[in-house]
């Protein structure tokens, strides 16, 4: 049974929509907007940000909070969980990154170096290094076991709003406001591509599973997919009638899941996902994922 996650930034809901069509809404225990929302590993379990300087960890199976992780000083902008399951780490308005032991909730590192805002969060593959991209139009490399920085990687001339390692672990990959895409070498933080093709800020940013391309989305309502060794544009996904602000590729790399601003959510090649509908029951706001369709 797949599973998909919507959440909004100014409703305190989130949902998992099972493509067969079932419903269900969970309540969301946060006091302020949830910024970020992602599975762990296993699939057990979703770990939220907030603007209320926290994140939670919910049990998918039984819809119930399983922990809450304090120490963020500001909204919790962005967060990822390792590939092993273990770590959580997470950026913040307050300038910091936060590694967190997913099972017991407590902070382990702290990591400064950000001069403004941090957008973006990823940890590599194999569990060692982290990146973050902000609103200081820097990227930075730390170093997970240290807490250090390792480099900053300079080039984008507007803030970074998403990062991304590529499946080895041998590339990086950063979007920003400058309208671009930029590729760089892990190992030297050398920029090895830029690629240009958004007319609006680009929001977000994936490497696909075999690490052959690089998918965007962008202010400019599109979804764009991209060639690394050419550096060119492969296809343009134009529909959506607002801002595409994420993106999600399955584990296949045959779909990917977008996410704006508007009620409509496209879904791979062929398929859309209907018409997501805000409503209100017991006092509170909730949204409600209603089925998969094919076109």
């Amino acid at each position: 049974m797949k599973k998909i996650i919507i959440f909004s930034t100014n409703i305190l809901f989130f949902l998992m929509g099972y493509v067969q069509g079932q419903e269900l809404v969970i309540p969301i225990g946060h006091t302020g907007g949830v910024n970020s929302v992602c599975f762990t590993p296993n699939r057990k379990y979703i770990l939220t940000g907030s603007d209320d300087n926290t994140l939670k960890l919910w049990d998918i199976a039984s819809s119930k909070e399983i922990k809450t992780y304090v120490g963020h000083t500001g909204w919790v902008t962005c967060a990822t969980v390792s590939a092993d399951g273990k770590y959580a780490l997470s950026g913040s308005n307050d300038l910091t990154l936060i590694l967190w032991n997913l099972s017991t909730g407590e902070a382990i590192k702290t990591f400064q170096g950000h001069n403004d805002f941090i957008n973006a969060v990823s940890i590599s593959p194999n569990g060692k290094y982290a990146l973050s991209g902000g609103v200081d139009k820097t990227v930075k490399l730390w170093d997970i076991a240290t807490g250090k920085e390792i480099r900053t990687l300079t080039g984008h001339t507007d803030m970074v709003q998403g990062v991304a390692f590529s499946p080895d672990g041998q590339k990086v990959a950063s979007c920003s406001c400058d309208k671009t895409i930029k590729m760089w070498d892990f190992a030297t933080g050398k920029e090895l591509k830029t690629f240009s093709g958004h007319l609006n800020f680009v929001w977000a940013v994936a490497f696909s599973p075999d690490g052959k391309h690089i998918i965007s989305t962008s202010k400019d309502k599109t979804v764009k997919l991209w060639d690394i060794n050419s550096g060119k544009e492969i296809s343009s996904f134009i529909g959506h009638t607002r801002w595409v602000y994420s993106i999600s590729i399955s584990t296949s790399g045959k779909y990917a899941l977008p996410q704006v601003k508007t009620v409509r959510f496209a879904f791979g090649k062929g398929a859309q996902v209907d018409y997501l509908k805000p409503y209100s029951t017991m006092g509170y706001s909730q949204l409600v994922f209603r089925r998969m369709r094919s076109l």
